[in-house]
């Protein structure tokens, strides 16, 4: 095969069906006769299609993840050589790099010893697997990609097979009779196993996902029926307690996964105990559903009842719901030693993606320190007021007997908050509360002694940041109360001060809590957990009531009747509609969450002019407002102003339309067109013409198909 020197003279191919794999493509040899590499030049409108053509490979299927990863932008190099990438990614076979099947003293099956002498052994998922290909973004053809395939075979460095039927060494006892389990299947039977379903459904699945593999087999099937039960055992015996001294046993488990930590820092008399927690798995979906969107905190849970209080970082996935990417242990709040683990969290973040960026960070606690978050992430903050209502309606509901008392303070605690915007000052409202409810001596006197002294403070920020949306505020609530489901199962309240307690439930049952419920949505499988999953926000629940069960009081606008949608002879009542304090009389409400009847009543309220507009609005109003306001007649601090209110009224303009819309069709045909390149030019070190190239089907196909997506990301 010829050596070709000029990326010019490399074919383009553009294989037809929805994917394709290397097989597929004539490769080229490029470069000199030193060095040289095989590539192909495919549109990048077909990179997807590649990838998943490569991991459909029937003799080692499997999946390329992302090993590392650098952009540029467009006109950043004023001189650049013909095959300069504006997007490079190098994608590596997720059975490697790194290879946990050789040496060490532990069995590479497992994060601890076993004081056991049956040593069955768990496979892990990384087996030193060479297999791995650069895709390279063309900075002067952007709509190219040049594949550079370093090494097609899926062998570890001793040359051999390391995963998928050909395998036979892949796990230990019996390796040579049971093809090997990739992590998919591993980390399904583990989090099944994890959340307490009956064996015998967790080898069904099980065995289901090795026969994608290997096809049906008798002895494979009695083989995986020893490994599900072996791998229950070891569930069932493991302990968190490494060590009997709680500070040995957290640095022990430190030292044994260190792939599932961003930052540690011991107890000393100078530093406080830190310990930031992110499964490879998390890594994976801060980068997926964080990039150009939102993270949330929880973060103060725990603070009477743990040792130290757990704060978790969050972000919304494909349904809103909120789902955990990090957690963080210690008790200290300090600006030095929150920017130390965030910096930590983001340089992990963009070793794998040097591009990832935030939009926007929300914040549940006025007390939490606001400049590490802006120049870590150097995004917005956003606050939250979940904290604030669960807390206040939890403690209504607990210190006031009257119902009527009870609607009646929660509606005037509102109003305090919505003053922050009325111009009235809160020391009056505040007043007047305190003196209407003297009789209520119980929660005045919570109130006076827990809120009164930093009520200033909370309304202040209030004021100043954006605030969340109920949606955002929801989803962060639905997450904190599955976690204190699971945390304060009344078995393990004698290990709440352990703090590897408290690490090996988060890393075991939460964490395979999640990772199943994203599994059963994608997948489609595990309809039951699906559709838990789907339910578990309040907001969702709302979204299934529909209009007609809901009857507002247009006169006084005092209350909302919502129809139960299982009894028809029920019917709950809110009080206050329309306001983010609203009140009702539901089960789940007087436990302090905020309910489905709530969210629907205000959903149905923004559409009426009667009604005040929620606090959320109010703010954006407000921010909007400021940002518009002349700071001089007739300057250019005006012309400004004026540009960033209508460029962001555009920006919110489109999101809404899009998020409101049935038709995607509609939107994408409204959008305007962007050229992404000026004419090109043909001398040396300047952009290169691109190559006219030939009318195709197949071409017009890929552009139909991948249209949305372009479309989607000028909204950006």
């Amino acid at each position: 095969m010829d050596i070709i020197e000029s990326i010019l003279d490399i074919p383009l191919q553009n294989p037809p069906g929805e994917e394709f794999s290397s097989a597929d493509l004539n490769w080229t040899k490029f470069g000199s006769t030193d060095r040289h590499d095989e590539v192909a030049l495919i549109p990048y409108a077909r990179v997807d299609a590649f990838i998943i053509g490569e991991c459909s490979n029937v003799e080692c299927p499997t999946r390329f993840h992302i090993e590392r990863g650098r952009k540029r932008s467009k006109g950043s190099l004023k001189e650049y050589k013909s095959d300069e990438y504006l997007e490079y990614r190098l994608y590596w076979c997720s059975f490697g790099p790194e290879n946990y099947g050789e040496g060490g003293g532990i069995l590479p099956s497992r994060r601890y010893r076993l004081n056991t002498r049956n040593r069955a052994a768990r496979p892990q998922s990384m087996r030193g697997c060479t297999c791995h290909f650069v895709v390279k973004r063309l900075y002067a053809r952007p709509s190219l990609a040049l594949i550079i395939y370093n090494d097609k075979h899926h062998v570890n460095k001793s040359g051999f097979v390391c995963h998928g039927p050909l395998d036979r060494d892949a796990i230990g006892p019996g390796a040579k009779k049971i093809p090997y389990i990739c992590n998919e299947i591993q980390q399904q039977t583990m989090s099944m196993i994890y959340l307490g379903i009956p064996e015998e459904n967790v080898l069904e699945k099980h065995i289901e996902g090795i026969e994608r593999y290997c096809g049906p087999n008798a002895k494979v099937n009695s083989l995986a029926s020893q490994y599900v039960h072996k791998l229950g055992m070891i569930i069932k015996r493991s302990t968190h307690e490494l060590d009997l001294d709680d500070k040995a046993s957290v640095r022990m488990w430190v030292e044994r996964n260190k792939k599932s930590i961003f930052f540690y820092q011991d107890a000393s008399e100078t530093d406080p105990f830190v310990l930031g927690i992110q499964t490879e798995w998390q890594l994976q979906q801060m980068i997926r559903f964080g990039h150009r969107s939102l993270i949330a905190a929880d973060s103060t849970f725990g603070i009477k009842r743990l040792k130290y209080p757990l704060c978790t970082l969050l972000v919304f996935d494909s349904r809103h719901h909120a789902l955990p990417i990090a957690w963080i242990i210690t008790r200290s709040i300090a600006k030095p030693d929150v920017s130390k683990w965030m910096k930590a969290l983001l340089g992990r973040v963009r070793s794998v993606d040097p591009g990832w960026k935030v939009n926007g960070f929300l914040i549940d606690d006025a007390v939490a320190e606001i400049d590490p978050i802006r120049e870590t992430f150097s995004c917005p903050v956003l606050f939250s007021l979940w904290r604030v209502r669960r807390s206040w309606l939890k403690n209504i509901v607990k210190k006031c007997s009257n119902i009527e008392v009870q609607r009646e303070i929660f509606k005037r605690l509102g109003e305090l908050v919505y003053s922050i915007w009325g111009g009235v000052d809160y020391l009056v409202s505040l007043e007047k509360l305190t003196q209407d409810f003297v009789d209520q001596t119980a929660f005045m006197q919570y109130f006076a002694a827990t809120w009164v002294p930093k009520i200033e403070m909370w309304l202040t920020t209030m004021k100043t940041l954006p605030l969340a949306s109920q949606e955002a505020s929801g989803a962060v609530e639905a997450y904190h109360v599955k976690l204190k489901v699971k945390l304060y199962d009344d078995s393990h309240l004698g290990a709440l001060q352990r703090v590897d307690w408290l690490i090996h439930k988060l890393t075991t049952e939460l964490h395979s809590s999640y990772w199943l419920d994203r599994y059963a949505d994608e997948s489609d499988s595990f309809q039951n957990v699906k559709e838990e999953y789907i339910a578990s926000t309040s907001w969702h629940r709302a979204q299934q009531i529909p209009d007609s069960s809901l009857i507002l009081d247009n006169k006084n606008h005092l209350f909302a009747k919502v129809s139960s949608q299982k009894d028809s002879n029920l019917t709950h009542l809110v009080w206050n509609p329309g306001s983010e304090f609203a009140f009702c009389d539901c089960e789940w409400s007087m436990q302090g969450n905020l309910c489905k009847h709530v969210i629907k009543v205000n959903m149905v309220c923004e559409n009426h002019q009667d009604f005040q507009k929620s606090m959320s609005f109010q703010s954006f109003s407000k921010i909007l407002t400021n940002l518009w306001k002349n700071p001089m007649d007739d300057s250019v601090g005006l012309d400004l102003s004026m540009a960033w209110t209508h460029q962001m009224l555009d920006q919110v303009r489109k999101l809404v339309e899009l998020n409101g819309a049935n038709d995607i069709g509609s939107v994408v045909n409204n959008l305007p067109l962007k050229w992404v390149a000026k004419k090109g030019r043909t001398s040396v070190g300047k952009p290169m013409s691109t190559l006219a190239l030939p009318s195709n089907t197949n071409n017009v196909a890929a552009r139909k198909k991948n249209r949305k997506r372009k479309r989607l990301s000028r909204i950006s």
